[in-house]
């Protein structure tokens, strides 16, 4: 069996998914790896791209956009590796990170969901690791860019901000553009649930995780830089603005406005 499975979701990011794949052929020494892509009908070339740079990838080609969840659960069943790695396309390796926490997951018999350290292109450290939002939190990340929402309290207790991310925790759960998941933990939590087009399906993962008995990790000791695009922060008005919204509110209908690891 192959150490990981990397799967990646193209939607119109042909320039960074491209270098994103040649940071990993350039950064993955001593780990064998399949890649996975799942393209969501991004009709710029990527499909192309893929075939003529990238000939031993796994590719998917939707007539649609999926969305995130569906297009994920469309490559998960075909992974073959011992971990599964759900990596953006708007990601950079600077290292060999995949290396790293495969180690640390194999050490770590508990932990199954893992994220690594997402820095900003200047090195600013991302808060990728959080706690489990309240509507409030949600409400105020849209609005995030207003400094007087940046300072609020509310937002800094879900962001963590009072920690400065050089130690490894266990969190409430790690975003999406960065998770490592077990094999064994997989199959016991299940795919990712696709009532949620785009925006906290990553939430729901974790939640899962450790309501069946797994636990998620935050491991510092490796940097990954990821650009963050947050496509529905730039287009309040669009349909996947609307969808994202959506996904929050059936979120916290799912879990009755409860987020918490014991069910």
């Amino acid at each position: 069996m192959i150490d990981l499975s990397i799967i990646i979701i193209s939607w119109k990011m042909k320039s960074m998914l491209s270098e994103l794949l040649h940071s990993i052929v350039q950064h993955a020494d001593g780990v064998s790896y399949e890649i996975i892509i799942v393209d969501n009908f991004s009709g710029d070339g990527t499909v192309e791209m893929i075939h003529s740079d990238f000939p031993n990838a796994i590719l998917i080609r939707n007539s649609k956009n999926r969305g995130v969840a569906r297009a994920r659960n469309q490559a998960l069943p075909l992974a073959n590796g011992r971990y599964i790695l759900i990596l953006d396309a708007d990601m950079l390796l600077i290292e060999n990170s995949f290396k790293k926490m495969i180690e640390f997951m194999d050490k770590t018999r508990d932990a199954g969901i893992c994220g690594g350290k997402l820095i900003f292109p200047d090195g600013t450290v991302q808060h990728n690791a959080r706690r489990y939002p309240s509507p409030l939190a949600f409400i105020l990340r849209r609005l995030s860019f207003l400094r007087v929402i940046q300072n609020s309290e509310v937002l800094k207790n879900h962001e963590m901000i009072e920690w400065d991310r050089n130690d490894i925790r266990d969190v409430d759960y790690v975003i999406g553009a960065c998770q490592m998941i077990r094999r064994e933990a997989l199959k016991t939590v299940g795919l990712l649930d696709e009532k949620i087009f785009y925006g906290p399906e990553d939430v729901d993962f974790c939640l899962r995780m450790y309501r069946n008995g797994w636990k998620v990790y935050y491991y510092p000791y490796t940097s990954i830089i990821h650009y963050e695009q947050r496509i529905t922060k730039k287009k309040y008005l669009s349909m996947l603005s609307f969808r994202h919204l959506c996904g929050i509110f059936y979120l916290f209908l799912k879990y009755r406005g409860r987020l918490s690891r014991e069910s």
